[in-house]
């Protein structure tokens, strides 16, 4: 019997806010948008691999501090994954380095598959598979959603038959139309793309919905874009149509940028 119907695979990683900042936080794209969907009052579950060292333990905790169904977390030898991120006096980040660490190479086993295929939706992060999850998901017919803005390898990618497509694009509204355009003629069900400042738009191939954002004093960004991914997610799976969808993730993801992280946490210094 499974006690989760929702979940995401894929990365996790410990975000080092580099000096002067100073400060450690739990992220990665995977484990926002699971966080974000338990959060939402959903039974979801994480798939993933973490270090046997103290980060993978200090994931362990916050995983299960956030409700999280754990039992299909590989603890494996090695590095849990960690980010080292610069910020700037404007705010703006720069990802120095993305150490994957235990993530590479991370498959789910094959009682995490059988898992996997009764969920109603799974999302799935960064993960270095050439797409065999999602076609396998697919095949048997399982609602599945991934973020291309996170796997910067085209091996790793594809999008036929995926429900949700999510992608970023800048804020020029014709550079948008033109990814959602490729995203469904690509194969994409639903094709969503945020547009930094200038909010967000998705389709179906038959109607186009768009919504701004919503205006909140920011405290850090970081996570905000998994957060809309976890808002639109679970309002699609409602059945809400694509403008309250739309809505749904921009709350969510304003909610997340009036805090440090992609979701309420600890927070604690920088390790030396």
């Amino acid at each position: 019997m499974n006690f989760f119907e929702f979940a995401a695979v894929g990365d996790n990683c410990i975000d080092r806010f580099l000096p002067p900042i100073g400060l450690s936080l739990i992220g990665g794209n995977a484990v926002n948008v699971a966080v974000q969907l338990s959060r939402r009052g959903l039974r979801t579950g994480y798939f993933g691999a973490v270090g046997s060292d103290e980060a993978g333990r200090r994931m362990l905790g916050c995983f299960k501090d956030n409700g999280l169904y754990t039992d299909h977390v590989q603890i494996r030898p090695g590095a849990t994954a960690y980010t080292n991120i610069e910020v700037n006096e404007a705010g703006e980040r720069t990802f120095v380095l993305e150490e994957f660490g235990v993530c590479k190479g991370y498959r789910p086993s094959d009682l995490d598959l059988q898992v996997l295929l009764k969920m109603r939706h799974v999302h799935i992060g960064w993960l270095d598979d050439g797409g065999a999850l999602r076609r396998t998901l697919k095949a048997a017919g399982v609602s599945v959603s991934q973020d291309v803005s996170v796997n910067t390898d085209t091996q790793h990618l594809g999008i036929e038959g995926l429900d949700c497509v999510f992608a970023s694009a800048g804020e020029d509204h014709a550079e948008a139309e033109q990814i959602l355009s490729t995203l469904l003629a690509g194969g994409a069900r639903i094709a969503v793309v945020t547009c930094g400042s200038r909010g967000s738009m998705a389709s179906d191939g038959t109607q186009v919905a768009a919504a701004g954002i919503r205006p909140v004093e920011i405290v850090d960004t970081t996570g905000a874009g998994d957060s809309f991914i976890a808002g639109f997610i679970s309002s699609y799976s409602r059945g809400d149509d694509l403008q309250t969808c739309l809505e749904i993730g921009r709350d969510t993801a304003a909610e997340t940028c009036r805090h440090v992280g992609g979701f309420p946490q600890p927070v604690l210094p920088l390790a030396a």
